[in-house]
């Protein structure tokens, strides 16, 4: 049985399907010719991250499709209701880039804190004519040590952020639609560990209270932070979305640092992919990635083993 892998897989996710009996390819189709291709090639899977949509129109014209696959958390891309219905299976791999998204929030937050987005662009053009300059410029950097960090949805991606705060002596608060409370475990290099109670708040008291904001939550209609949320929050508040673009109003985000009201904002994602604003781009309080949440090597070979372990799972047994 054949395999499109059309975001791509790691290569120990190909080894593991390969040894399970499955063909993978890695050819990369466009999306108006991934219907075609898959019925010319007889695919009974197709893996996709977040580039490749698989809607309604592809599910109606390949019945000889088994498996849509996503590499990663959010199904926005899938159907997934009406694949469900036609008797698809719809898998993802929840647990496996947790990790890795956490790690990148706190990149951006030491970013910001300590101004590296913008040092990082300055010191090649001044730094050999403005050493001093640049130095008095970034010298009033701040510790996350001791500080909030509220995060705005409490899954398993919001859950990983909480332990690595932790570890860093910060207070922690979160809200969540679905989830009430939490144990968050915190392991140390040698085995030790503690656990930590959250009870989640409501999503008001997390922008009034929070000194840095991270957002968690799935693409959804409407923003949960706009000029009215930004209005609620701390003077000088740092913000990060690892998320999805769109749940963050960019050109209110725009005005709360022009004004001073957000002290830096870390982007990983944007309203507009793959063609963000160019004032989002350009503006020298926001630190910018692009889309690379979940794009390491670990994440990678876990995505990827999981995904084939349970296509194996459906499939051969």
């Amino acid at each position: 049985m054949k395999v499109l892998a059309n975001d791509g897989i790691s290569k120990s996710g190909i080894e593991a399907l390969e040894k399970g009996g499955f063909e993978v390819i890695t050819t990369k189709v466009a999306q108006e010719q991934v219907a075609n291709y898959i019925n010319t090639h007889d695919v009974k899977v197709i893996l996709v991250r977040s580039a490749t949509k698989v809607r309604q129109d592809i599910i109606d014209a390949c019945p000889g499709l088994k498996i849509i696959g996503r590499g990663g958390v959010g199904m926005d891309n899938i159907d997934v209701a009406y694949a469900r219905e036609k008797g698809l299976h719809v898998i993802n791999t929840p647990a496996s880039s947790s990790e890795s998204v956490a790690e990148l929030v706190f990149a951006h937050l030491f970013s910001g804190v300590r101004f590296l987005h913008d040092a990082n662009r300055n010191m090649p053009l001044e730094g050999d004519t403005n050493f001093d300059g640049l130095k008095k410029a970034y010298a009033n950097g701040i510790e996350l040590r001791g500080k909030t960090l509220g995060i705005v949805g409490f899954g398993r991606i919001g859950q990983a952020v909480a332990k690595m705060a932790l570890g860093l002596g910060m207070k922690v608060i979160a809200t969540d639609k679905f989830v009430n409370e939490a144990v968050i475990r915190v392991d140390f290099y040698n085995g030790q560990f503690i656990n930590v109670d959250i009870v989640t708040e409501s999503l008001e008291d997390i922008f009034k209270h929070s000194d840095f904001i991270t957002l968690h939550v799935p693409a959804q209609e409407g923003y949960v932070i706009d000029k009215a949320e930004f209005q609620l929050m701390k003077d000088n508040v740092g913000i990060v979305n690892c998320a999805r673009g769109g749940v963050i109003n960019e050109v209110a985000l725009i005005d709360a640092l022009d004004e001073g009201k957000v002290l830096f904002a870390g982007l990983d994602v944007f309203e507009n992919e793959p063609t963000p604003e160019i004032q989002i781009l350009m503006h020298p309080k926001i630190s910018l990635t692009p889309h690379i949440g979940a794009a390491t090597e670990e994440a990678q070979d876990r995505i990827g083993t999981e995904l084939a372990d349970q296509i194996i799972s459906l499939l051969k047994n």
